[in-house]
């Protein structure tokens, strides 16, 4: 065969294609191929790590080039195939390249004796896959179904509890811990969620090396911990644990655990069913043992709602609930809504005062407000008076007042509110009960990137920039709600860069002259999530303080995104609504919105243009603007309103406001500084297949 072909003088073609064959397995193959001579010495690889380069095993022991978890079976094996000759296929075992960093992986060992032509032994092939994702995916479905094999089966609750900890340990933790509110053993109803810091819990079953505790031991949760913050908000917490962690100086208990057991990577479920708190179930791995991931942490969200369920059929669950509790819960938002240029993120305090609550509504003109108040006292009339007054500040935010006119109606609301209260006959026992709130009202408007607020006996904000630095914010105080003074509120505008945090607090959260220290402290990385910021601020409360009950939100400031709004500064002419419509369609063509819509906003936009031209002054600007709903607003400097007006049959003018009414979801007029702005609101429908354009 010629040079062309490949081959080199003397050999054979068998012999090149062997060798090619070689150098491709070697150089491409993902499985790890090893070669040992005799004596198991690595002579050629391809190790199964990138980070390992093959030249650094070459003349090791197999065992030590691999540390593997049970080297003398490794050992066997290969042993077993250089003197029998037979292959050993598909075996698991644990371990890890000897160079490489990190835990040991499940891996897969197939191996094949090397004979020379007269059947003598020259050595070992041994190829090595990593199963480790296949092996933890495998595990936490042996684990699933073992929970399900477990756990309810039993109408006890210690036998639920325990057949949970026999599931997951050793499957899925080295240590399980599961612990159920002690009224709930007894039989009583489970408290409604957020589980106070005074709600005993016990020990209902545990599993593993590790814990100090004993079945039946019980213990208030510490404030400031990943088992508090999980019944406060239901939500699970993953922590890594280690010397450096900073909420086990609240837990001395959990850190002498940690410390003892060599613990690092901890899951806390709670364990809860329709809102209520049954209890909690807290995981821990230890050293020689990956972490535990977010994938884990679904894993113990499943089995945790297995469990939970199993328990309530135990205790043969009543669905009397805690009336006052209740009633906070349900009536303060569920979620965190999301706003086209705010971040928020919220989290409520357990205890005895029931009448804190938070807010935000979306305004006009893409604004956010953003509320927060107190209502001192606790019980099902605390409740109920925190209600009135959110609905009545609901109502009033509807009406795009500045914030100090929002205070101030809010403030007459109360005052009847007491004055009914006073009427009461002097039997009753709400009589002689007086009522004491605060509140404060915020306004962020992402295009002047301003937030103007004010406050009535409410602790002030606390804010930083993108940078982490403190921004000065100097609200002036207004006197408490049903309070006898009669001083005007007032309110206070900063200017906020985009990316800057806020910080709302209820009082029980700034207990100390250093407060509001610690609380910038907390907030010193903005770029975290806001979720991460919340429970930064629980953990930063001194170990003394005891909220009894509180509330926390926190906003990001953005900016609405460029290809989501369009603005138009207009002539001030009769000429103006023809180029206004043409304008319109062609930005809600871009954002591929339908027909039907287009020629709805064009009239809309014709008449308010023409409205504009006819009463107001110049300057005069149009602004759409696309969220979950479709925004126009006609800006100009009169500060005269129009009215809707009902035209008879014969009139030939005063339809324009009526037909604006009847095409947009919402309108309204919004008065300012500079003159006013007639906006309307309109429902979108969802883009079929895709995303708009921008």
């Amino acid at each position: 065969m010629s040079d062309a072909g490949g081959a080199v003088p003397g050999t054979s073609t068998g012999d090149v294609m062997s060798v090619a064959l070689l150098d491709a397995l070697f150089s491409q193959s993902a499985v790890g191929l090893h070669v040992l001579d005799t004596e198991l010495r690595v002579e050629r690889a391809n190790p199964l790590s990138d980070a390992v380069d093959a030249d650094q095993i070459v003349g090791l022991h197999f065992t030590e080039a691999y540390w593997f978890d049970d080297p003398a079976r490794a050992e066997l094996l290969l042993r077993g195939v250089l003197e029998s000759g037979l292959p050993v296929l598909d075996q698991v075992i644990r371990g890890r390249l000897s160079r490489a960093p990190g835990p040991s992986h499940s891996l897969r060992i197939t191996l094949h004796r090397l004979d020379d032509p007269m059947g003598r032994p020259l050595g070992v092939l041994a190829a090595v896959v990593d199963i480790n994702e296949r092996e933890k995916a495998r595990a936490r479905a042996d684990c699933l179904t073992a929970v399900r094999r477990e756990v309810g089966h039993s109408l006890d609750v210690a036998a639920t509890c325990e057949g949970l900890v026999a599931a997951l340990v050793p499957r899925f933790a080295g240590f399980a811990v599961v612990e159920v509110v002690d009224e709930v053993l007894r039989g009583s109803p489970p408290p409604v969620g957020p589980l106070g810091p005074e709600v005993p819990v016990r020990r209902a079953a545990q599993r593993g090396p590790g814990g100090d505790g004993m079945a039946g031991d019980m213990r208030r949760l510490p404030e400031r911990t990943p088992f508090a913050l999980a019944v406060t908000d239901l939500r699970p917490r993953l922590s890594q644990l280690g010397p450096d962690t900073p909420w086990l100086a609240s837990d001395p208990d959990s850190a002498r655990m940690t410390e003892v057991s060599g613990a690092h990577s901890l899951i806390v479920v709670p364990l809860k069913l329709h809102g209520a708190v049954l209890g909690l179930v807290s995981l821990y791995r230890f050293r020689g043992t990956e972490p535990y991931d977010e994938n884990d942490v679904a894993l113990a969200l499943t089995a945790a709602a297995h469990a939970a369920l199993s328990i309530e059929n135990a205790r043969r669950y009543e669905r009397d609930h805690v009336i006052a509790s209740t009633v906070q819960r349900r009536l303060l938002p569920p979620h965190d809504h999301a706003r086209v240029a705010v971040e928020t993120a919220h989290i409520l305090l357990p205890g005895r005062n029931s009448g804190c609550w938070f807010d935000t509504v979306g305004l006009s003109g893409a604004r956010t407000a953003l509320i927060i108040g107190n209502v001192e006292g606790h019980g099902l009339q605390t409740a109920i008076t925190m209600g009135q007054l959110r609905t009545v500040i609901h109502a009033l935010a509807g009406l795009d007042l500045e914030p100090d006119e929002v205070l101030a109606r809010l403030n007459d609301t109360a005052d009847r509110l007491a004055r009914e209260r006073r009427s009461l006959p002097p039997g009753d026992s709400l009589h002689n009960q007086s009522l004491t709130a605060t509140c404060m009202y915020a306004v962020y408007d992402p295009f002047a990137r301003t937030c103007t607020v004010a406050r009535a006996g409410h602790p002030a904000p606390v804010a930083v920039g993108p940078d982490g630095s403190p921004v000065v914010l100097d609200v002036p105080e207004g006197p408490p709600l049903f309070s006898d003074d009669s001083a005007p509120f007032a309110t206070a505008t900063v200017r906020l860069d985009e990316g800057s945090v806020l910080a709302f607090l209820t009082g029980s959260l700034l207990p100390d002259t250093r407060s509001v220290a610690r609380v910038r402290e907390a907030l010193a990385f903005p770029d975290r999530p806001l979720r991460q910021l919340c429970d930064a601020i629980v953990y930063s409360l001194p170990a003394g303080a005891r909220p009894d009950g509180a509330a926390l939100l926190l906003a990001r400031t953005g900016v609405v995104p460029p290809d989501r709004v369009a603005t138009w500064e207009l002539a001030h002419d009769r000429t103006t609504p023809a180029m206004a419509r043409t304008l319109v369609r062609d930005r809600l063509e871009g954002w591929n919105l339908d027909e039907e819509t287009i020629e709805a906003t064009e009239l809309i936009v014709s008449e308010l243009i023409t409205n504009a031209v006819r009463y107001g002054t110049p300057p005069l600007q149009l602004r759409l603007l696309l969220d979950r709903t479709l925004t126009c607003e006609v800006h100009d400097t009169s500060p005269m309103a129009p009215n809707l007006r009902h035209a008879r049959t014969l009139d030939e003018g005063g339809r324009g406001l009526f037909i604006v009414s009847q095409l947009a979801t919402h309108w309204g007029t919004r008065y300012g500084a500079e003159g006013k702005a007639l906006w309307t609101e309109q429902e979108v429908p969802a883009p079929e297949g895709g995303s708009r354009a921008g």
